[in-house]
């Protein structure tokens, strides 16, 4: 049986976070919608985030666009932790800090 490394495991993690939050603000429930309009995104933006989240967990999951998947994953990760600061979210932005400290093992798996 092959051994799981830590890169290939934070790949599968980011994978599987990304994928379930985009599916999540795609389907936009109640709880979503409130959310971006109590913090005045414009009315449809959770389905760009989610468009934006698919579209990483699908770049990552394969080995020859993993890169391109990293820099948008760190871009939405980063765009996410600010917005949750700016509102004073601060414990609600620590899994998202741990989710971008998780995109440095993962970038290891671009060149393995």
């Amino acid at each position: 049986m092959p051994q799981l490394s830590f890169p290939v495991f934070a790949v599968a993690t980011l994978v599987g976070v990304f994928a379930l939050a985009g599916t999540v603000q795609l389907v936009g429930p109640r709880f979503v919608r409130d959310v971006y309009q109590r913090w005045e995104f414009a009315p449809g933006f959770y389905r760009v985030t989610a468009v934006l989240d698919l579209l990483a967990a699908v770049f990552l999951a394969v080995p020859e666009t993993r890169l391109w998947g990293i820099g948008l994953a760190g871009m939405i990760i980063f765009a996410a932790v600010a917005t949750l600061l700016g509102h004073r979210k601060y414990l609600h932005a620590v899994p998202g800090m741990l989710l971008l400290m998780a995109l440095a093992p993962a970038a290891l798996t671009v060149w393995m």
